[in-house]
């Protein structure tokens, strides 16, 4: 009796774990490494939609490689700091600036490059279960 409870546990213990670590993997397959999330929830009135927040720090030297999604990303700058593209000469992007990025349109791309890293907020509205970025080759 006590070898079979035992068993019991021990896979109940072992499937938890596979769980977890597939969320974990999931979460991170396709995702920025600055990137917090802060919250996700389902759609209502959409099905296989689902809204996600979250802030983004990138501190000078970090890139924000060229992506896209399966959804809607609007943004607000929290905190400002200068970027450049490749082959590009730097550019502010200002603290209050909104952003808007459309479905599958590639964007980013960029590195800091001023000393005072960049902090962004974003909402993502999108297709439940996809890839939250697709980045570019």
């Amino acid at each position: 009796m006590k070898l079979v409870s035992l068993r019991s546990f021990a896979t109940g213990v072992g499937l938890f774990a596979l769980g977890v670590a597939s969320t974990l993997v999931a979460q991170t397959v396709g995702d920025s490494a600055q990137r917090v999330e802060q919250r996700r929830a389902d759609l209502s009135g959409a099905p296989g939609m689902e809204v996600i927040n979250s802030i983004t720090e990138l501190k000078k030297g970090e890139t924000l490689e060229l992506h896209s999604h399966h959804g809607i990303e609007a943004g607000y700058v929290v905190q400002g700091s200068m970027v450049q593209s490749p082959g590009r000469d730097p550019v502010m992007l200002p603290t209050g600036a909104n952003l808007l990025n459309l479905r599958d349109v590639k964007h980013a791309g960029f590195t800091v490059v001023g000393d005072t890293p960049l902090k962004l907020f974003t909402v993502h509205i999108v297709d439940k279960g996809k890839p939250l970025y697709d980045f570019s080759k």
